[in-house]
């Protein structure tokens, strides 16, 4: 169906994959295209409780595809990057949770799609870098605004001004990634981080996640009147009546999603 990505599904969880290893994954229109359809996919497939996001080969994504953007003018450049921040914001704003096993090289657009994600678990021969202003430009997935919102705006300053690669151990220092792990363990640390997400309730995981995200950037009273609006769902689910039933009677719960 998809070839230049890799989408399956295994139990509750989706597995997306970048599948472009002789170009180090990296991000074209048709790559960004596939993705979107991808994430209508996952969107309209209520069995996938978290998605695991990672790269073919030895790299996460190595940035976009600078072979491609060398012959773009203005208006066709401004079209890809509407494109790579569609996908961007449909990852972040969609209420499945996304997990980002950054597996080797996450430069520019691949930093940007790991941003996207709500967790960031790396290996520890992971690379982070926003390379754009030694190629003339910026950061054009969003990059600029979720680097800042991550790691601060004089860290993000630093990095995208510098265009400096950063290690692992340094990108979890800065809080740019949650977990540093072996390189033989990120898969199985993404899919059990991935699995305990799965096993909560769907509905309070979801309306946790518009919660964080859309509350970041109110001032506090209008983010607590979000989060009580966001309870307010949980407590008008079936899932809130199972999920105490299950607490008091000391039992597993069944998530309906309803």
């Amino acid at each position: 169906m998809y070839e230049n990505i890799k989408y399956e599904v295994k139990g509750n969880l989706g597995y997306l994959t970048i599948n472009r290893p002789k170009a180090l994954n990296a991000l074209n229109t048709e790559v960004l295209s596939e993705l979107a359809d991808a994430l209508k996919e996952i969107e309209a497939d209520d069995a996938v409780k978290a998605v695991i996001v990672t790269g073919e080969g030895k790299a996460f994504v190595a940035g976009a595809d600078i072979a491609q953007m060398s012959k773009l003018n203005a208006v066709e450049g401004r079209a890809m990057m509407q494109a790579g921040h569609k996908v961007m914001n449909t990852i972040d704003q969609m209420p499945k949770p996304f997990i980002a096993a950054v597996n080797g090289f996450a430069l520019g657009g691949g930093c940007e799609l790991a941003m996207a994600c709500d967790i960031r678990i790396a290996s520890s021969k992971a690379k982070f870098g926003q390379p754009e202003v030694g190629l003339g430009i910026i950061p054009g997935f969003c990059g600029t605004q979720r680097l800042s919102r991550l790691v601060g705006k004089g860290m993000a300053k630093y990095l995208i001004y510098s265009a400096e690669m950063i290690n692992a151990e340094e990108a979890f220092r800065i809080g740019l990634v949650e977990k540093v792990v072996e390189p033989d363990a990120l898969m199985e640390a993404a899919e059990k981080l991935a699995n305990t997400i799965a096993s909560k309730a769907p509905i309070a995981v979801a309306q946790a996640k518009i919660a964080i995200n859309n509350g970041f950037d109110m001032d506090l009273k209008s983010a607590s009147q979000l989060e009580v609006e966001a309870t307010t769902v949980c407590f008008g689910s079936e899932d809130q009546k199972e999920g105490m039933a299950a607490f008091l009677e000391k039992r597993a719960p069944e998530w309906k999603n309803r």
